[in-house]
């Protein structure tokens, strides 16, 4: 069912809930799962599909705030906002970071957020093919990963401060590259697809504590990852050259007196995307 979205009017009780800030949704792929929108006020008068965002949480599930955060965004390019939700503690109470690494026991993240993607297109027109994706933190992590294995669906990707990489690099095993890759998700990369896709790299200078990412022994460690630096800002840099090596052009921000505060960057992601939605209107 297609949803006739209008200007918010309390007494739709299904049109109001798709307008604005919209409520939270279960996945009907997986209703552990869920998301929350922004549809602009501009959406009623649309005269073809919206472009779409996806706004990745990171460990702190702060999906809504992302999402209010973008409201502007969204107004400003008549843009739909999707949020997920990805609880902690599935299958595993005291498990902090299923999502980051896109698969967790048999729960296919990636794929979970292309199901969300589909289920809000039967009800949206939106552009569903190819969205704009942006994640910080565990989200940073998430982002460049599904980059990896979907660029095909992505207009551009936005890859915030990740504590821990996934490079380009064959040698290494997964998760910190790409040896073993097929084996572990049952699909490969597509490197050759990659440097079509616009990317951009986003770090607050202040972003240098050190205690969540480096912690031997924990559940999102592996020895080794310690080699791309030791801070968010240095590995940050060792992503951004192992892209540039590989022929992926990359947009560095390196935002000045913010630390590890994901709002605090939004305003540098909101001028890629609108690079990105205005270069594509153009032409």
């Amino acid at each position: 069912m297609t949803i006739a979205a209008q200007e918010p009017n309390p007494r739709d009780s299904t049109g109001y809930y798709y307008s604005g800030e919209s409520t939270q949704f279960a996945c009907r792929a997986d209703q552990r799962f869920s998301y929350c929108m922004y549809v602009p006020s501009g959406y009623a008068a649309r005269t073809a599909p919206l472009p779409l965002v996806v706004l990745q949480h990171g460990t702190g599930r702060r999906g809504p705030q992302y999402r209010d955060n973008f409201a502007d965004f969204a107004e400003a390019h008549n843009a739909v906002v999707l949020a997920p939700l990805f609880p902690a503690a599935i299958e595993d109470p005291e498990d902090l970071h299923n999502f980051k690494f896109i698969k967790y026991h048999d729960i296919r993240f990636d794929l979970i957020l292309l199901s969300m993607v589909d289920e809000v297109a039967e009800k949206l027109e939106i552009e569903s093919e190819r969205f704009l994706l942006h994640g910080f933190s565990g989200g940073g992590q998430f982002s460049h990963r599904f980059f990896y294995l979907h660029p095909d669906r992505l207009r551009a990707v936005s890859i915030g401060a990740p504590g821990r990489l996934t490079l380009i690099d064959e040698t290494q095993d997964w998760w910190l590259g790409w040896k073993g890759m097929d084996d572990a998700l049952g699909m490969r990369p597509k490197p050759e697809l990659l440097p079509s896709v616009p990317v951009q790299m986003v770090v607050g200078d202040r972003d240098v504590e050190t205690w969540e990412i480096n912690n031997p022994g924990e559940s999102n460690w592996m020895d080794g990852a310690e080699k791309a630096g030791a801070t968010r800002v240095e590995r940050l840099h060792t992503l951004r050259r192992n892209f540039e090596e590989h022929g992926i052009s990359v947009r560095f921000d390196l935002v000045p007196d913010v630390a590890h505060e994901p709002m605090k960057v939004l305003g540098r992601v909101k001028d890629f995307f609108s690079t990105i939605l205005n270069k594509d209107d153009s032409q």
